[in-house]
């Protein structure tokens, strides 16, 4: 695969598993009555805490894996179930595709400082998020695939950070029919990918394919 394929493959999985949009609605609840700049200055850390919570575990989710002698294998088809279950959320906004219960939400308003929970973890960098990366580590065959993984991510962060900063332009301008129609989009792509992670899981297993 060539460094520029590779690239758009990472960048697509990883952002389509992210999702900012789905964090717009409650980063904008949760900024209710701050100041402009407050709001940069939340959506600047949440995103920057999601940008090491990701290299993190990009770089050492294979030492973690070992620690606990989990098989590549095992962490495809566990991280692909937990994007499949985000994936078939997503397909249903409205009733299941909430990224936070309305009670953490609640408990996350009389928080003064929300960048790294809930907006960094879960939202931005949640389970399956986390284990597209580890994903990305297990599979890398050398330094190169490291950079382009990690190039990935940070551009992943630079489009979560633009989206949350436009968020409340975005909502008005999208309005609540549009911002289901992209979740669903981007629902349909999680579910395609954490599918694929699992067949890879179980074909590696095997020795098939």
């Amino acid at each position: 695969m060539s460094i520029a394929a590779l690239f758009f493959a990472s960048f697509s999985s990883l952002f389509s598993v992210v999702n900012p949009f789905a964090a717009m609605p409650v980063y904008i609840s949760l900024m209710e009555g701050h100041t402009d700049a407050e709001k940069i200055k939340t959506a600047r850390k949440a995103t920057t805490y999601m940008f090491f919570v990701l290299i993190t575990f990009l770089l050492i989710g294979t030492y973690i894996l070992s620690f606990f002698g989990i098989s590549l294998p095992g962490i495809q088809i566990a991280g692909g179930l937990v994007i499949v279950r985000a994936g078939f959320s997503m397909l249903n906004p409205e009733n299941s595709g909430r990224k936070l219960t309305k009670k953490d939400e609640a408990a996350a308003m009389e928080k003064e400082d929300v960048s790294f929970s809930p907006l960094a973890l879960p939202l931005l960098s949640g389970p399956g998020s986390i284990a597209v990366v580890i994903g990305f580590g297990s599979d890398a065959q050398g330094i190169t695939d490291y950079l382009v993984h990690g190039v990935a991510v940070l551009m992943t962060v630079l489009v979560a950070y633009g989206i949350l900063r436009v968020a409340p332009k975005l909502v008005t301008y999208i309005g609540k029919t549009g911002m289901t129609v992209i979740t669903r989009m981007m629902g349909f792509i999680a579910l395609s990918i954490g599918v694929q992670f699992v067949i890879n899981g179980i074909s590696k297993f095997f020795g098939i394919g």
